[in-house]
């Protein structure tokens, strides 16, 4: 939901958005995404901090939310038995490819420093320098109401960390990443196994999909 004020996107919504402008990058021929796969991309293990366990009727109210904001819902040129969804945020905020990959990243990941962007966004935008990380996340912060913001440097650390300004919670966002320390970077086996059966569910839906397009 937005106001005069900012963003106050759920965390299931800002899940959603992420992920529907992450597949639209990195997995164009499978997008817009159905129902299914778009709760598989939400739940993956893999590039989501925190992981999240979303169901069905928990998307479909969070994709409610977004097209109430006009940021995403279902997809407006699909065609075909299966109802599909994509995000709206390039009609929404006229944002740059490597806007997009900034915000997108930020979405899924909490909050980063411009290294961890720079890394994290390389399959949706290559960006050459740190400097340009810092425009786009300048370009952003600048908007009004703004997207992102960046947050107070932890002690102890180089780089500042900035967060995405459209679930309005930078604060507890901030708190999550500190107390989440260096357990989040360390899975054990049977965290291992679970991405590994949640990517190759994933890629079973994406190619039944494709096969119903190509057999319908």
């Amino acid at each position: 939901m937005t106001d005069g004020q900012g963003f106050h996107l759920t965390a299931a919504e800002a899940r959603v958005l992420g992920a529907l402008m992450e597949k639209e990058v990195t997995t164009p021929e499978y997008y817009p995404l159905s129902l299914n796969a778009l709760v598989n991309a939400c739940n993956q293990r893999s590039n989501r901090e925190p992981v999240m366990t979303l169901d069905e009727d928990d998307v479909r109210q969070a994709l409610h939310g977004l097209e109430d904001d006009r940021m995403a819902g279902r997809a407006r040129s699909a065609d075909g038995r299966v109802t599909k969804y994509e995000h709206w945020m390039g009609e929404a905020f006229n944002v740059s490819r490597a806007e997009s990959a900034l915000l997108c990243v930020l979405l899924l990941r909490g909050p980063q420093t411009p290294g961890e962007l720079r890394g994290r966004t390389e399959r949706m935008h290559s960006f050459e320098e740190i400097s340009d990380v810092l425009g786009g996340l300048q370009r952003l912060a600048e908007r009004e109401p703004p997207l992102v913001a960046m947050l107070p440097r932890q002690p102890g650390t180089k780089e500042s960390r900035y967060a995405q300004l459209l679930t309005g919670e930078v604060e507890s966002m901030a708190a999550q990443a500190a107390d989440a320390g260096p357990a989040a970077g360390g899975e054990d086996r049977l965290a291992q196994l679970e991405a590994a059966v949640a990517e190759l569910k994933q890629k079973f839906v994406e190619m039944h999909e494709k096969i119903e397009r190509l057999t319908g």
